[in-house]
């Protein structure tokens, strides 16, 4: 076993040693703890081991420089175990909200929407949690002799769901009962006749949504909360939103303004989705379910990716070995098909129902507490790993538009208060950027990539020049609404999540990542960490005060400068 690392406290200046508690060496499985450790900063001195940095479909051992801060998410916090007591128990007892049953009577049109595949990372193992809520609402609308139903998934400009994705996340039960009469189907943005336009916010922005959603009697929302961005008036603002509305808040300028994406108080994009959401409040009748998970996120024998790497034992020792070696020699085809297999055994951690922004706030404490982590200051360089999925890409592959979207968009904003790099500085990101593009899924993915990006790679010039071109073209059109293709426009907001990082940091550099794929993205691409170093040594200097975010699972770094 390797000789454990001071955990130091955080420390003001990273390359400054600290001296706090050793972290247990005797670590103990989750489902034999009564409670979770809370995450922490390591500082790496010489007997800190090799840690695990995600790059793709795969993953390496890396050493990183003495006295870099590693921040460590907090361990999976204990699941609630009854979890169809819980859910009923929401749906009895809501927040600022007559209880549901009270909601629902015989005659009345009744719409369940719920959150699309893009949620949660990785896809849940059965049953999934929103499974189970929707089984509560239906069985509760029975009793009050509704029969007038349709289930939405609030996919927004996402791909449309197979039937069998759309199986495993409301189960077969529902699946067969609701998909094969066409009452369970996928949210098309595109249907003018399927629309209603609701009228526009103080701030001149158009509110047009689902034309069901807006005319039944009740709204349910099924929502998974897997960070802080998700949920809130979010939830049916975007997810059963057309472009129309979409074009107001993701854009260059929001999505630069938005600090972060994870502080919805502190999110330009955020702030318009509420004006929307008090909009379409004052017009539907809607019924918030919020749900949190663990950070239980990889299953056996993959579960020595949660554990911190100095408190190992022999069988994990093994497991990693025998990972990379099986993953080196096995083909791409194949590494994608172990990764995309893997089904995450989250817990539930919080259920709450009623008005939305009152369960959102109670949604947020649960996140915080399974995801929050303390650093105090930021660094000159920012190291990120950016792991085989996101959220566009279940079941697909990490294009490098998705790539630089989950780096630089996702993972760079996983902060409160202050971004963990200081302005001016580098960021450091693993990923080969090799797995191209997926022709049924992200069509305008590849015509982004080639004719846009080989002129400009300029967020705001971008949006101005091109977006209108690909959110009207017909064939990207019809290919998102009749196949499983992203929306013409979709490839742009997936740049404008990294519109903050580009703003905000001097150099962007790809470890192992293709040269002339990351010269195509405005970027540059190492061999090695040390390489990269050296390369962003003209804004940083030769001895840079580094910051590696160790996840998965999912870390919110709360910085305080």
């Amino acid at each position: 076993m390797p000789t454990r690392p001071v955990v130091s406290a955080p420390s003001r200046s990273p390359s400054t040693r600290g001296h706090g508690d050793h972290a247990s060496p005797h670590p103990h499985e989750h489902e034999e703890r009564a409670v979770s450790r809370p995450g922490f900063v390591l500082e790496v001195d010489d007997r800190t081991p090799p840690l695990v940095v995600h790059e793709g479909l795969g993953f390496r051992m890396e050493e990183f420089p003495l006295g870099t801060r590693v921040v460590y998410p907090p361990e999976a916090l204990p699941a609630i175990k009854d979890v169809d007591g819980a859910i009923l128990d929401a749906l009895l007892h809501p927040v600022d909200s007559e209880p549901l049953p009270e909601l629902l009577f015989a005659g009345m049109r009744l719409t369940i929407a719920f959150d699309d595949i893009s949620l949660p990372l990785p896809t849940m193992a059965r049953p999934d949690h929103r499974q189970r809520v929707i089984e509560a609402v239906l069985t509760l609308a029975a009793e009050a002799g509704v029969d007038d139903v349709e289930i939405i998934a609030a996919n927004a400009l996402h791909r449309r769901m197979t039937g069998p994705e759309l199986e495993h996340i409301v189960g077969e039960r529902v699946f067969r009962s609701f998909h094969p009469q066409g009452k369970l189907y996928n949210f098309d943005a595109e249907d003018r006749d399927a629309l209603v336009h609701l009228g526009t916010t103080e701030e001149g922005e158009d509110v047009e949504i689902s034309k069901r959603a807006a005319e039944s009697d009740l709204l349910v929302y099924v929502n998974l909360n897997l960070v802080a961005m998700d949920g809130g008036h979010k939830s049916v603002g975007v997810g059963l939103s057309s472009y129309t509305s979409l074009r107001h808040h993701h854009t260059a300028k929001t999505m630069v303004h938005s600090r972060s994406f994870m502080d919805h108080k502190a999110s330009k994009m955020h702030h318009s989705a509420w004006r929307m959401g008090r909009l379409i409040r004052e017009h539907v009748k809607v019924f918030q379910i919020e749900t949190t998970v663990n950070n239980d996120v990889f299953p056996k024998p993959f579960d020595f990716l949660m554990k911190r790497e100095w408190e190992w034992n022999v069988k994990d020792q093994a497991s990693m070995l025998a990972a990379r070696r099986g993953l080196a020699l096995a083909p791409q085809k194949l590494r994608h098909k172990i990764f995309h297999d893997m089904r995450a055994p989250y817990g539930l951690t919080g259920v709450n129902a009623g008005e939305v922004e009152a369960v959102h706030e109670r949604t947020i404490e649960k996140v915080h507490a399974q995801q929050l982590v303390e650093v105090d200051g930021y660094s000159d360089v920012l190291v990120l790993g950016v792991p085989y999925l996101g959220p566009y890409n279940v079941n697909s592959s990490m294009n490098p538009i998705l790539a630089t979207c989950m780096g630089l968009g996702y993972y760079f904003n996983s902060y409160r208060g202050h971004p963990m790099v200081k302005r001016g500085g580098a960021v450091i990101l693993y990923h080969p950027l090799d797995e191209g593009f997926n022709q049924l899924h992200h069509p305008s993915y590849v015509d982004f990539y080639e004719e846009v990006l080989a002129e400009t790679t300029d967020p705001q010039v971008i949006g101005e020049k091109y977006e209108k071109q690909f959110a009207e073209d017909p064939w990207y059109r019809h290919l998102y609404r009749t196949s499983h293709a992203y929306h013409g426009v979709h490839p742009f907001y997936m740049w404008y999540w990294a519109a903050h990082a580009m703003d905000h940091v001097g150099d962007v550099v790809w470890v192992g990542g293709d040269r002339r794929v990351a010269k195509r993205l405005g970027f540059r691409a190492a061999s090695s960490l040390a390489d990269a170093l050296e390369m962003v040594s003209g804004s940083v200097g030769t001895s840079p005060s580094i910051t590696y975010l160790h996840n998965p699972p999912h870390i919110l770094a709360d910085v305080k400068v």
